[in-house]
């Protein structure tokens, strides 16, 4: 059967060409490219076995989420809020992949329990299978609904840079038969990958590249063009920030989340007192990174310049006053 479609403005017509011109990112395109035959977001839900949503249309309706607040309140009396409501779609984003990050925790722990219990009863029930395989299903639903949410948060975050120009900041198993269960097994394996996965990404491996800059920044191209050079020549480069929530190191983070490139942020251990601030660029060159980028900005920037120096670590050096040389 064949459907039609009336179009009734040319906003319409570049609509449907976004949608059939339109390549989603890698990240976009890997989040939503389930292999999970089906899910169940929750422990009294209805299993679904309907598809993920189509990677295009999330990217480009995440993308018109933000955008269109900005396009209704601009040149009224609004328009100065804006910034301030998009930034709230962009959080509200990140507190429900949160959640969802939180709730899979939680449903990993049933999966350990019930993975315990069956070895400690001798079991191995049919019973307890059932019981096993909703629990890992739910998790492995919960894990794939995060990592979806998460993924069009950092692609809102990236369209409110845009419209912007700044940042957004915000065990064992059990026996039967002397031989483990298919699901015990299954269950043990999807356990130890996901801690794998959850190391990976609290401590990522790959060449360190180590960034700080100062808060008061305003060219963007500056540093992502040199963050885009950088990941070129390093395609597994993994990014540690001193961790400010502004300026240089925001600029950054912003970059690091729509290139998705594994970032390190290095907050201050207050517990350290006066040197708190030295003792975070000591880490950062006990790192042992390949390469180094540092924009003007405190006498902390200018330690660390020293430090990268004294070390020979290759590194790019700016100034403030490098700051859109290109444009002039």
């Amino acid at each position: 059967m064949t459907t039609t479609r009336t179009i009734r403005s040319f906003a319409e017509i570049a609509e449907l060409i976004a949608l059939e011109t339109h390549a989603p990112t890698d990240s976009i395109t890997a989040a939503f490219d389930s292999d999970l035959a089906s899910s169940r977001l929750g422990i009294a839900e209805e299993e679904l076995t309907s598809d993920m949503p189509d990677a295009t249309e999330v990217e480009l309706a995440t993308e018109m989420l933000v955008r269109t607040m900005f396009d209704v309140l601009r040149d009224t009396r609004l328009e100065k809020l804006s910034a301030r409501i998009a930034w709230g779609i962009v959080h509200s984003f990140h507190k429900v992949a949160d959640q969802l990050d939180g709730e899979a925790d939680r449903a990993a722990l049933k999966v350990r329990d019930l993975v315990r219990d069956g070895l400690g009863d001798g079991g191995g029930s049919e019973v307890l299978t059932a019981e096993l395989e909703e629990a890992q299903m739910l998790c492995q639903s919960l894990d794939e609904a995060r990592e979806a949410v998460a993924a069009m948060r950092d692609h809102a975050a990236v369209t409110y840079l845009s419209e912007t120009g700044q940042p957004w900041s915000s065990p064992r198993g059990s026996l039967v038969s002397s031989k483990r269960t298919a699901s015990v097994i299954a269950a043990t394996d999807f356990l130890a990958a996901r801690r794998q996965r959850r190391a990976e990404e609290l401590a990522p491996q790959g060449p360190i590249v180590i960034f700080s800059g100062g808060q008061q920044w305003e060219d963007h191209r500056l540093i992502t063009d040199t963050l885009d050079g950088v990941r070129t020549r390093i395609p597994g480069m993994v990014l540690a920030t001193t961790a400010q929530d502004k300026g240089c190191d925001a600029i950054a983070a912003a970059w690091a989340a729509r290139s998705g490139t594994r970032l390190i942020a290095f907050t201050l251990d207050r517990r350290l007192g006066k040197r708190v601030g030295f003792a975070r660029n000591e880490q950062l060159i006990a790192l042992r990174p390949v390469e180094a980028i540092v924009c003007e900005g405190s006498g902390l920037q200018s330690h660390l310049a020293r430090l990268v120096r004294a070390n020979g670590v290759p590194a790019h050096f700016f100034r403030i006053a490098d700051q859109h040389r290109d444009a002039a």
